[in-house]
């Protein structure tokens, strides 16, 4: 039997008992929980790099949404708001869609 030891879906469980198999499972404790979606959310970007279709890649983007819900809600923030600080942030430093891609900052000095 495989060994997983990480954060899955919700409904995960549903999903191996109705294929006829057994699974182990534990609710982790909030601070578990928060750095276990750290760890989530890095394995989807990862998988997000690798995606070799758009299709991959929006899939990876949703996941990576909805680990963005469940960490705004474990910190007690709206949609809204987080969408205010992104909303601020991109009118004092821009956005990325640009593609800008910053190769070296020379100070006055020239060095």
């Amino acid at each position: 039997m495989p060994i997983y030891n990480k954060l899955v879906r919700d409904l995960i469980p549903q999903v191996i008992e109705a294929r006829g198999k057994t699974c182990n499972i534990r609710i982790l404790e909030q601070s578990e929980h928060l750095e276990e979606i750290k760890v989530k959310m890095q394995e989807e970007a990862l998988e997000f790099q690798k995606a070799a279709s758009p299709k991959e890649a929006i899939e990876e983007l949703a996941d990576i949404l909805e680990l963005v819900h469940t960490a705004i809600q474990m910190y007690d923030v709206s949609y809204k708001q987080l969408e205010q600080i992104r909303t601020r942030k991109k009118r004092r430093r821009g956005g990325f869609s640009k593609g800008i891609y910053l190769i070296e900052v020379k100070d006055e000095e020239g060095s």
